[in-house]
């Protein structure tokens, strides 16, 4: 499903270098829910930036689903995030005075979908992360913050992803509503999605069923029910 073989990602400004991956390697297969956990400054957003095919490294290899994202042009990488990668944000990412049913038919828009399809999946949709179906005609700005993360998890499954890849999804949430919410995400693997979650909160981590640790750009540890399957990464220099 996920392959990233010695990723390194190098930003440039002048003669200034900052090397925010040196050299990660790991695989993700299908079915998987694995959590990507770091402090500021890990490298973790970096490495998440690549997984969204939002940005391409330096040097290394990323394969998504048989496709080698490390080699595609702009329109390509474009194409994988509208068909293989349904997003999850910490900020919601909603249209405020647009329906629930709206916001999550958007993906759509541009689709050769007829409207009468693309509302029974969004419905389908909302159903299945588990948003109640008297909330669909509210406007997303009515809604409770842990109420506007089902649809945005409504809205990344719309399209049927490869994968779910979630960016602090409970950043913006109490602890009860972050509960509720990766219980949802927990319920979706269960029944048979791919999840990929970045993270810096190892209660949230806990929800997966494997933790991948990143500091200063590179792996410190590949956990899977509290045993390690990977030692730690040599620093490339």
């Amino acid at each position: 499903m996920i392959e990233c073989n010695d990723l390194v990602k190098i930003y440039r400004n002048g003669d200034v270098e900052t090397k925010a991956l040196k050299g990660v390697s790991f695989k993700i297969e299908e079915g998987e829910f694995v959590a990507i956990i770091g402090p500021s400054g890990s490298g973790k957003s970096t490495l998440m930036h690549i997984l969204g095919a939002l940005d391409t490294p330096t040097s290394g290899k990323y394969v998504l689903d048989s496709h080698e994202v490390s080699r595609l042009n702009d329109d390509q990488l474009s194409d994988i995030r509208r068909n293989k990668i349904g997003f999850v944000f910490q900020a919601f990412n909603l249209l405020p005075r647009t329906t629930v049913l709206r916001n999550v038919m958007l993906p759509l828009l541009y689709s050769d979908t007829s409207a009468k399809e693309r509302e029974q999946r969004a419905r389908e949709s909302l159903h299945y992360a588990g948003m109640d179906e008297d909330k669909i005609n509210n406007l997303s700005n009515q809604l409770s913050g842990g109420q506007m993360q089902r649809v945005a998890i409504a809205r990344a499954l719309i399209n049927n992803p490869a994968i779910i890849l979630a960016d602090e999804p409970t950043g913006n949430l109490d602890t009860k509503t972050s509960q509720i919410v990766m219980q949802t995400f927990r319920e979706l693997n269960d029944k048979g999605h791919t999840i990929v979650l970045i993270t810096h909160e190892t209660d949230i981590a806990k929800f997966s069923d494997r933790i991948i640790s990143i500091r200063d750009g590179v792996i410190e540890s590949d956990v899977r029910n509290g045993r390690k399957n990977t030692v730690v990464q040599k620093t490339k220099q």
